[in-house]
C-alpha cells in the first residue's frame, strides 16, 4: 500500500502524519516542553516496595514516581533464563517486549528501599499514572532491537517465510556476541549480513557508552535518551511501502536524507523539502482530519455513525444507524451499518491512537452468520494496526470487549483538556434543577437567619427561568415566608453558581 509521510516542524511542536490512499491514518505529535519519555534509560532509586501488588515506585527523576512490576525486576541474565518457560523462548514483539515467563520469586526477594538499578520506560505516564518501567533494557535499531541483558534471538511474527526466518536467525547467531540477544524486525526482511552487521555494531556501542555513564552517575539521572520523535518515526515505520516523505524543516529534512543514506539508500531521492508559503497541513488537508479526530461522533457514508467516549478506565463505542434506512429489511441494514462501521472503528482507533480496553456496542443482530461477518470484518480491518490487540467474539448483547496496546497519550488527551466548566462530567446541571436547588438553600438558611429581605445573585439565564416559568416558586418563598425575594443577574456566573444574601 503506498503511502507518504507528511512532517510538520515548527519552535513548540513536531506533528507527523502518516497518509494511506490519500487520508491520514496514523498522527504522532511532539510538543517540545513535553516530551516523549518511552525508550529513555534512567539510573533510579527503588523508594517503595509494595508486596501485595508485587510492584515497585521508583524515583527517575520525573514528577510521579515510575512503576516497576515484579516481572520487569531481572538483572541477572542466568536467573532471567531460569524463569523462561522451555517453549516460550522463540517469538516477541518488533518492540522488544520479553516473552512470557513464570514469576518465581516475590519482589520483596528482589528489591528493597534504596537499591539503585537501572531501568528504561516502557509506556509514557498516562493521566494519573506514573510512567511505566522495565530492567530489560532494549535499544531499537532500523533492523534488529539489541538485548544486552537477555541471552536470546526473537524473529518479528511479520516475517513468515520460515526460510528467511532461520536465514536471518543464522546471520544474528554469527554476529552477536556471548550473553546478549536480538529481536530480528520487519525491517530485516530480504537485508544482507553487512545490513544487519552496522546495525548490529552501531547498538553495542551505544550499549557500552550507557554502561560507562551508569558507573559515574548520580541518583537519579537520565543515562540515555531516545531519539525525536521525527528520528524515531521514521526508524520504526518508513518502508518500502512509504513513497515519499516530505518535510518542512530544512534541518529535519538534512537528518531524515543522512538516516537514509546510512539505512535506506534507495530511498533517499523520496524525501522532499517544503517551502511553500501555505502550511505543509493545510496543503495537504489535514487540519480538517484532525479536528474530525477530536469529535465525540463521526458519521458514516451510508447515514449511520459511531459515538466515541474515553473515560479513565476504558473507551466505549456506540454503533447508531442514525439517517441511514436500507432498502430491504431490517437485519440487512443493522449488518450494513455495522460492517461500515466496523472499518470506521479500526481507522479511529489508529488515528486517534486509543488504547487499553474498548467496549464496542454494535447495533443488536439476531443472525449469528451475521455476528460472525462483523467480527471477522474488524479482526482484518485491525491486521493493518502495529498495535497488538486482543479481540473477544460478539456477545448475544451484540458487544465487543478488545484490548489495543497502548504507550503513548491518545490525540485527544494529548490535544484537549478537561472541561472546567463542567469539570469533565460532559454534562452540566439543567437551569430547572439549579432554581430548585436555589429553593431548597432559600428555605434551609431561613430557618437560620432572619431578615426582610433576599438577594439571589444567579447565571443570567438561570435569572430568566426564575423570572419566567419558575416565577411561581418565587412568589411562593416570599408568601411563606413574609420576605421580598429579588433576583439579580451575574454574567461570570457559573451555571451552577449562586448566591444567596439575606438582610
Amino acid at each position: 500500500m503506498a503511502s507518504e509521510l507528511v512532517i510538520n516542524v515548527t519552535a513548540q511542536e513536531t506533528r507527523l502524519a502518516l497518509i494511506e490512499k490519500g487520508t491520514i491514518a496514523e498522527l504522532y505529535i511532539e510538543r517540545t516542553r513535553e516530551k516523549g519519555i518511552v525508550g529513555n534509560i534512567y539510573k533510579g532509586k527503588v523508594v517503595r516496595v509494595l508486596p501485595g501488588m508485587q510492584a515497585a515506585f521508583v524515583d527517575i527523576g520525573l514528577e510521579k514516581a515510575a512503576f516497576l512490576y515484579v516481572a520487569d525486576v531481572f538483572d541477572a541474565i542466568e536467573e532471567y533464563e531460569n524463569l523462561l518457560d522451555d517453549g516460550k523462548k522463540e517469538e516477541q514483539d518488533e518492540e522488544g517486549a520479553a516473552p512470557d515467563y513464570r514469576v518465581l520469586h516475590p519482589i520483596e526477594e528482589l528489591l528493597q528501599e534504596g537499591q539503585e538499578l537501572l531501568v528504561q520506560v516502557s509506556k509514557e505516564p498516562i493521566g494519573t499514572k506514573g510512567a511505566r518501567i522495565t530492567s530489560h533494557i532494549s535499544l531499537p535499531g532500523r533492523h534488529v532491537v539489541y538485548m544486552p541483558t537477555v541471552d536470546h534471538v526473537g524473529i518479528s511474527r511479520r516475517i513468515e517465510d520460515e526460510a528467511e526466518r532461520e536465514r536471518l536467525r543464522e546471520i544474528v547467531d554469527r554476529l552477536r556476541q556471548p550473553g546478549c540477544g536480538f529481536i530480528v524486525r520487519t525491517a530485516a526482511e530480504g537485508k544482507t549480513e553487512d545490513d544487519m552487521k552496522a546495525d548490529i555494531q552501531y547498538l553495542a556501542k551505544v550499549w557500552a557508552e550507557i554502561v560507562r555513564k551508569k558507573e559515574k552517575a548520580s541518583v537519579p539521572s537520565l543515562i540515555h535518551a531516545d531519539l525525536d520523535v521525527v528520528q524515531k518515526v521514521v526508524r520504526d515505520i518508513v518502508t518500502d511501502d512509504v513513497t515519499r516523505i516530505v518535510v518542512d524543516s530544512k534541518p529535519d529534512h538534512d537528518r531524515i536524507v543522512q538516516f537514509m543514506s546510512t539505512f535506506m539508500p534507495k530511498m533517499k531521492s523520496s524525501v522532499e523539502l517544503y517551502d511553500e508559503e501555505e502550511p505543509i497541513f493545510d496543503y495537504y488537508g489535514l487540519e480538517v482530519e484532525i479536528s474530525r479526530a477530536l469529535g465525540r461522533k463521526v458519521w458514516l457514508k451510508s447515514g449511520g455513525y459511531i459515538i466515541i467516549e474515553q473515560t479513565e478506565a476504558l473507551t466505549a463505542i456506540d454503533v447508531n444507524t442514525g439517517r441511514f434506512v436500507g432498502k430491504h429489511n431490517l437485519e440487512d441494514t443493522i449488518l450494513k451499518t455495522n460492517l461500515e462501521a466496523v472499518k470506521e472503528i479500526a481507522y479511529q482507533l489508529r488515528l486517534r491512537n486509543i488504547g487499553g480496553i474498548i467496549i464496542i456496542d454494535f447495533i443488536d443482530m439476531e443472525k449469528e452468520a451475521n455476528r460472525d461477518k462483523v467480527y471477522a470484518a474488524l479482526e482484518d480491518a485491525l491486521k493493518g494496526d502495529k498495535s497488538k490487540s486482543n479481540i473477544l467474539k460478539i456477545s448475544e448483547l451484540g458487544l465487543v470487549e478488545m484490548t489495543r496496546k497502548r504507550v503513548r497519550e491518545s490525540i485527544g488527551r494529548m490535544m484537549c483538556e478537561p472541561c472546567p466548566y463542567c469539570e469533565g462530567r460532559g454534562y452540566v446541571k439543567s437551569k430547572t434543577t439549579v432554581c430548585h436547588e436555589i429553593f431548597r438553600e432559600v428555605r434551609r438558611e431561613m430557618l437560620d437567619i432572619r431578615g426582610t429581605k433576599v438577594l439571589l445573585t444567579v447565571n443570567p439565564q438561570v435569572a430568566d427561568l426564575l423570572y419566567d416559568e419558575e416565577r411561581r416558586g418565587l412568589e411562593e418563598l416570599e408568601k411563606k415566608y413574609k420576605k421580598r425575594v429579588t433576583v439579580r443577574a451575574k454574567p461570570g456566573f457559573h451555571q451552577e453558581q449562586f448566591e444567596i444574601v439575606i438582610s
